[in-house]
């Protein structure tokens, strides 16, 4: 079973990608890789102008998957998983998040990437990842970049989760909408408008030169906190029974270290 969705649309100057895995859109190994190996396609297709991302169902993402997270498996996750990440900014591709229902942990982070997010007033967002004793290396470079220091923290810190509202005026996202049939018609619209008469090519250009700060920290924190998830934060109890607990269901019994 294929656990993401393709379509071309505009005479292949969009490409839709919908999470659909039946269930809450867990981004597992499987669906990491079916991403990654779509964003690879994408090298030669130059009439591509915008990659849009959504979730099949009443969910974006639930995040991803928790099991993954052990001690064992947290290196090959996180490098299947930050590879997307580098593969769009290799391509310098506009995107487009839609978000509807929970876009929690990684389900968020890839929205997070985006160039532009619109929601629903459904959407709940947030990075909870400190909840289960770790932390997200995606977000932590580039919430701060997107919303402050101040408003990052806060998110990053206390696992909080906000409503699509709280996310618009923090200038997280591009606009909210009543419901998933307000949003799909909007963004139709904003598609048909500001992307579709330009060329792919300048589109590419522009994000390239719009993003040269967001990608050079990118680049150079995302492997730096990569290490220190694997190497020092696995190394801790706390990270490793706040994911065991999770996985059994029960309330974690902290050591502080």
């Amino acid at each position: 079973m294929q656990k993401i969705k393709v379509e071309y649309l505009y005479d292949n100057a969009v490409a839709r990608v919908i999470l659909d895995d039946g269930k809450a859109n867990i981004l597992d190994s499987i669906m990491m890789s079916e991403i990654n190996d779509f964003l690879t396609s994408l090298k030669d297709k130059k009439e591509v102008k915008l990659i849009t991302f959504e979730g099949a169902g009443n969910n974006f993402s639930y995040g991803a998957s928790v099991a993954e997270h052990t001690k064992d498996k947290a290196a090959e996750m996180l490098d299947s998983f930050h590879k997307m990440f580098f593969l769009l900014i290799g391509l310098h591709i506009p995107t487009l998040a839609k978000l509807s229902g929970n876009c929690l942990g990684g389900g968020f982070e890839l929205p997070l990437a985006c160039n532009f997010i619109f929601a629903d007033k459904t959407a709940r967002i947030g990075q909870p990842e400190v909840i289960l004793g770790v932390f997200a290396p995606p977000a932590s470079v580039i919430l701060p970049l997107k919303v402050g220091n101040t408003r990052a923290e806060e998110l990053l810190i206390t696992g909080r989760v906000i409503t699509a509202d709280e996310a618009k005026n923090i200038g997280l996202v591009n606009d909210v909408f009543d419901d998933r049939a307000s949003l799909d018609a909007a963004v139709e619209a904003w598609i048909q408008k500001n992307i579709l008469p330009k060329s792919a090519s300048a589109l590419r250009f522009a994000t390239r030169a719009a993003r040269a700060s967001f990608d050079f920290f990118m680049l150079k924190h995302l492997p730096a906190f990569a290490d220190m998830y694997v190497k020092e934060m696995m190394e801790t109890h706390d990270a490793n029974e706040g994911i065991n607990s999770f996985l059994e269901k029960r309330k974690p019994e902290w050591k502080n270290c």
